[in-house]
């Protein structure tokens, strides 16, 4: 550190070096052309160098991204935390979409003091050791570094009289009922975040996120590959040989297929816009039907008479 070698150049040399590296680690464009040209990139972008805010602003951002936030504003206004969920849809409300009623449980502020934490005719009051600064000094060496105040963990402010609601904490737990659009095409493992519903902020922060992960419900009849609806369509052993028609099941209803004569086992046919939409707006996928045949079982002995002749022809 220059304070620590005052008049060495190559101290100084280092140190710049060091912040350099980590202005370009925390900034997302720096860092971009710093991976592709290298330091002659930054340099011929107007990118090199280091900020004049000094060697203080540096070590805060340090010590914020590594310890969670900086105690330099007390009683700032915190973001509520995210929450998540999960849903299960049948395959008909994954193809058309739904509107789905979800039961969250997440932290509110508290009615009785508004999110105060303070009982109602009373406020806060500034916090004696620190002097509402919210973080006190301490000293290691050279280094001086401040921290939290452990009188009011960092809020600058103290309650005397909390609110018997809330107990002083501003939140309270509650369970509330959502609406959640689920949009035509999901599948299972997408993540939808709904706005604004995750756990209320504290000291008058906006509220965190909801997200809701998507699981497809088994379907007795179909499956699915990608946008594709997949079908197992059995036809019997005449069918196969002679051509017939079918009703085939689709996520509208039934419809008619037609078999020509010598399908084989593992013959597929496509119902095309059938399937499910693309989330990305790609269009709709289709409706594959995977043709097998029934081996005929438990047969007379007149039909075993007339196979082998058949077979002997």
């Amino acid at each position: 550190h220059p304070d620590r070698n005052p008049g060495d150049k190559k101290s100084e040399d280092k140190f710049t070096e060091a912040t350099e590296a980590y202005q370009v680690l925390a900034d997302q464009a720096k860092r971009q052309v710093y991976d592709q040209y290298g330091h002659e990139g930054l340099n011929n972008q107007g990118l090199g160098g280091f900020s004049s805010s000094g060697f203080g602003d540096i070590f805060e951002d340090i010590f914020e991204d590594f310890f969670g936030g900086s105690p330099r504003r007390p009683n700032r206004a915190q973001r509520g935390s995210d929450l998540a969920t999960a849903v299960e849809v049948t395959f008909e409300e994954a193809a058309f979409g739904v509107e789905k009623t979800l039961e969250v449980r997440r932290e509110e502020n508290c009615g009785h003091c508004k999110g105060e934490g303070a009982k109602p005719g009373t406020s806060r009051k500034t916090c004696s050791t620190c002097h509402g600064a919210g973080q006190v000094m301490a000293s290691s060496g050279f280094f001086s570094i401040s921290r939290a105040c452990p009188k009011c963990h960092g809020q600058g402010s103290m309650i005397e009289h909390p609110c018997p609601d809330c107990r002083g904490l501003g939140r309270v737990a509650a369970t509330r009922k959502l609406q959640a659009k689920i949009p035509a095409g999901v599948d299972t493992g997408v993540r939808m975040r709904v706005a604004g519903e995750g756990e209320a902020g504290t000291r008058g922060g906006p509220r965190g996120d909801l997200y809701v992960e998507i699981h497809l419900k088994e379907h007795e009849v179909f499956g699915r590959e990608g946008e594709d609806l997949i079908c197992q369509v059995p036809i019997s052993l005449v069918q196969a040989a002679l051509g017939c028609e079918v009703q085939v099941p689709t996520l509208k209803g039934m419809t008619s297929l037609k078999i020509p004569a010598g399908t084989q086992t593992g013959k597929t046919f496509r119902l095309k816009g059938k399937g499910f939409p693309s989330l990305r707006g790609a269009g709709i996928g289709d409706q594959e039907l995977r043709v097998f045949v029934k081996t005929p079982t438990n047969l007379t002995a007149k039909q075993i008479e007339l196979l082998r002749q058949f077979e002997n022809k």
